[in-house]
C-alpha cells in the first residue's frame, strides 16, 4: 500500500484504513493493525470470516432477526391489517372504531395476545438495535460497512408500508451476505427481493390485457391485470447500475420494464408468473429480447446492466465517494472500473484496486469525508469502549441528528456528501450528543473514561484534553483542535447553552424531536473535556 509516498508513517495509514472501513478505532486498535501489517488486516477484513462470537450473545434477544418473511408476516402483522381481523372476528365495531382511544388500543392488545400477535413497531425496534450492534462490536467491520453502502445503494424505506415487513430478511439475507461478493449477484438478489417489488412497485407490472385473457375468468383478469410500471425499471438504470447519464433513453426504461413484467409476490416470498409477463418482442440497449421469453429474458436484462462499462463507471465512483472523498479523481475511478470490468463486477478486488492506488493515500482523502449522525454514534461508542445496554437510546439521538434509520423514503438512499450533513443546527446536535455522551447522559450507555488512561487522572482541563485529543482521535495532529477547544474548557454553562441552542433549532423544524433531553448536570471537568472532542469539528471527520 503506498502510504509512504504520501508521507504517512505506518501508524497513521492504519488509522486513516480504520477510519474508512470501520466504525472507528476502537484503543489500541491502531497499534495492533501497525503489528500485525495494513495488507494483511485488509485480506482479513475482505475475507469477512471472524468469529462474531460476542456479538452473537447481544443478538439472542432480538428473535425476529431469525425469522423467515412468512414467519413476520403472521407474528408481526401490520397495524391496519390487525384492525381488519380485529373487524372480521367480531372485536371491534368498525363504526365505533377510535371512539374511545384507550378503551379501543386495549382490546386491540388483548386480541393480538390471544392470537400470538407482536406489534410491528417491536420488529423494527430489533432492526435498529441490531444494526447499531453490529456496527458498534463485530469483528468483520469491513462487512458491516459495506452492508450499509449496500443498503444505501438499493435502498428500501419502512416509510413504505407494503415493502417494510420485507426488510429485515432483505438486509440479512441479500445486503449482508453478497456485500463483499458480485456486482451482479447482488443486483439479480435485490431484484428478486420482495422488499424491493414492493418498494419500487414491481410486483404490480404486467403485460397488456388482451395477452392475459386466454383462460381467464374475467374476476382473475381484473385481479392480476394492473398494467405496466416502470417506477423499478427506471431506477434500475438510474440509481442502481447505469447512472443517470449512462447513455440509456426513456425507450429503454419501458422496454426493460416490459422485460421485467410478472417478477411478483407470493405468499411473501419472489414468484415469476408468466400469465403477468408481457410476451412481445422488445429492445433495450440495443439488445433484442423475446418473444415469450419468460423470466429468462429478465435475468439476461439484469445480466447486461451488470456487466455494461457505464455501471462499472458509476458503480466504482460511488465507492470512492463513500472511500476517498466526496470528489474522486477521474484517474481513480477508470482504474477501478476497469478491475469491475475485468473482474466480473468482484467487489473484493475493486477495494484492492481502491486501496492500493496512490489517491487512496493523498492528503485529498486522509480525513476528507463527513461522518453521518450514524457515523458519529457509533464512534463515539468504540472510541470509549462503550457498552450499550439499550440501543434504542442511541437511535433516538442519531434520529435527532439527522439520520432516522431505514427510513429515507427516496430511491436514492442517503446522500453521501459532507454538505447533507453540515449545517448550523446539526453542528449543535453533534455537541450536544457529544456532552450528553460523555457525562453519562444517555441511558444505557456506559464507559470508563479513567481506564483510557490507565487510571491517571490528568492534572488539569489544559491536560485533560492534549491527553484525550490523542487517545480519541489517534495519530491526528492535535494542535489546531486544542487551539480551537481550549476557551471552552472552563465554561461550567457550556453544557446548558448548547442544549438550549440546539433544542431552539429543533423546535424551529431544523429536525424532528426524538430525545427528551433532563435538566443538565454540571459534569465533571474531564467528561467536558471528552464532550466537546466528540462534538468537535476534528471528530466529525474521518
Amino acid at each position: 500500500m503506498p502510504y509512504r509516498e504520501a508521507g504517512l508513517t505506518e501508524k497513521q495509514a492504519a488509522a486513516h484504513l480504520l477510519s474508512r472501513f470501520t466504525y472507528g478505532a476502537t484503543p489500541g486498535q491502531v497499534d495492533e493493525v501497525a503489528r500485525m501489517g495494513l495488507e494483511k488486516w485488509f485480506e482479513q477484513q475482505l475475507k469477512a470470516d471472524l468469529p462474531e462470537d460476542s456479538l452473537d450473545v447481544q443478538l439472542v434477544p432480538l428473535d425476529a432477526l431469525k425469522l423467515s418473511n412468512e414467519q413476520i408476516a403472521l407474528t408481526y402483522p401490520k397495524n391496519g391489517e390487525v384492525i381488519r381481523m380485529a373487524i372480521r372476528d367480531g372485536i371491534v365495531n368498525k363504526d365505533s372504531v377510535r371512539a374511545d382511544q384507550k378503551a379501543y388500543k386495549d382490546i386491540l392488545k388483548d386480541y393480538m395476545d390471544k392470537k400470538g400477535y407482536k406489534p410491528e413497531n417491536e420488529l423494527f425496534r430489533q432492526l435498529y438495535c441490531q444494526k447499531i450492534l453490529r456496527a458498534a462490536y463485530a469483528q468483520n467491520q469491513l462487512r458491516e460497512v459495506m452492508t450499509d453502502f449496500w443498503f444505501n445503494h438499493f435502498n428500501v424505506s419502512v416509510t413504505k408500508n407494503d415493502c417494510a415487513q420485507f426488510i429485515p430478511v432483505y438486509e440479512r439475507d441479500i445486503i449482508r451476505p453478497g456485500a463483499l461478493g458480485k456486482f451482479g449477484d447482488l443486483l439479480k438478489a435485490t431484484a428478486q427481493s420482495p422488499a424491493m417489488l414492493y418498494y419500487l412497485d414491481n410486483f404490480s407490472s404486467s403485460g397488456p390485457m388482451d395477452e392475459m385473457r386466454d383462460g381467464m375468468r374475467p374476476i382473475q383478469v381484473a385481479r392480476t391485470a394492473q398494467g405496466l410500471n416502470e417506477n423499478y425499471a427506471r431506477e434500475l438504470m438510474e440509481l442502481h447500475t447505469m447512472g443517470v447519464d449512462g447513455g440509456y433513453t426513456q425507450q429503454d426504461v419501458t422496454q426493460a420494464a416490459r422485460v421485467l413484467t410478472g417478477w411478483t409476490v407470493r405468499e411473501n416470498e419472489y414468484l415469476f408468473t408468466p400469465r403477468r409477463h408481457d410476451k412481445g418482442e422488445k429492445m433495450v440497449l440495443g439488445k433484442h429480447f423475446g418473444p415469450d421469453g419468460g423470466e429468462e429474458e429478465g435475468l439476461q436484462l439484469l445480466d447486461m446492466l451488470a456487466h455494461h462499462p457505464s455501471t462499472a463507471h458509476f458503480i466504482c465512483r460511488k465507492i470512492a465517494v463513500r472511500f476517498v472523498n466526496d470528489d474522486p479523481p477521474s484517474a481513480l475511478i477508470d482504474r477501478m472500473a476497469k478491475t469491475f470490468t475485468n473482474k466480473n463486477g468482484d467487489i473484493r478486488q475493486v477495494l484492492l484496486t481502491m486501496v492500493y492506488s496512490p489517491e487512496f493515500w493523498s492528503a485529498q482523502a486522509v480525513r476528507e469525508k463527513t461522518k453521518s449522525p450514524f457515523e458519529l454514534a457509533i464512534g463515539a461508542v468504540r472510541s470509549l469502549h462503550a457498552r450499550i445496554g439499550q440501543p434504542m437510546q442511541l437511535y433516538n439521538w442519531i434520529t435527532r441528528m439527522g439520520e432516522k434509520m431505514y427510513c429515507y423514503q427516496a430511491p436514492t438512499g442517503f446522500p453521501d456528501k459532507g454538505q447533507y450533513w453540515i449545517n448550523t443546527g446539526s453542528l449543535l446536535s453533534r455537541m450536544n450528543f457529544g456532552l450528553a455522551f460523555a457525562a453519562g447522559r444517555i441511558p444505557g450507555v456506559s464507559f470508563d473514561l479513567a481506564a483510557l488512561n490507565n487510571n491517571h487522572e490528568p492534572e488539569s482541563a489544559q491536560a485533560a484534553l492534549v491527553t484525550y485529543c490523542h487517545l480519541i482521535m489517534p495519530e491526528r495532529d492535535p494542535d489546531p483542535t486544542i487551539k480551537r477547544l481550549t476557551p471552552m474548557l472552563n465554561d461550567p454553562n457550556l453544557p446548558q447553552k448548547v442544549n438550549a441552542a440546539d433544542c431552539q433549532q429543533v423546535r424551529a423544524g431544523m429536525g424532528e424531536t426524538a430525545v427528551t433531553t433532563a435538566p443538565v448536570l454540571s459534569p465533571g471537568a474531564l467528561t467536558q473535556v471528552v464532550g466537546i472532542i466528540i462534538g468537535s469539528p476534528e471528530y466529525q471527520r474521518r
